[in-house]
């Protein structure tokens, strides 16, 4: 999963993600740029947060939910992507509160960057 979400990055179709609040912020802050590892570890990519809000799983809105970059993009794809992922994980609730995340690719890294 690593490499497809990596790949979405990459192709600049990736531009948000979010994960259950009670997690905490996992080293995230606005602003602050971040190495992004392939499947293998291996960095790939730098991003940097552009925004960083708290919001209710059942607040997402279309918007935010295709800058995920997942699937068809609709709202009703990301909710049961991201549905299956909390209930997985034990967190899942319709109105949890979520950390979501903008961010802007800054530079690709290794393969693929422009030499």
């Amino acid at each position: 999963m690593a490499d497809a979400l990596l790949a979405l990055v990459l192709e600049g179709k990736k531009t948000a993600t979010c994960w259950a609040a009670v997690q905490g912020l996992k080293g995230s802050e606005l602003g602050a740029r971040y190495v992004v590892l392939d499947g293998a570890a291996k960095p790939r990519a730098v991003i940097e947060s552009t925004e960083l809000v708290q919001r209710r799983f059942d607040e997402v809105d279309p918007t935010f939910a295709a800058e995920e970059g997942e699937g068809d993009l609709s709202r009703a794809h990301w909710a049961t992507v991201h549905e299956d992922c909390f209930t997985r994980e034990g967190t899942y609730a319709p109105d949890m509160l979520l950390w979501c995340e903008r961010f802007r690719l800054v530079e690709i890294i290794g393969e693929g960057a422009d030499q």
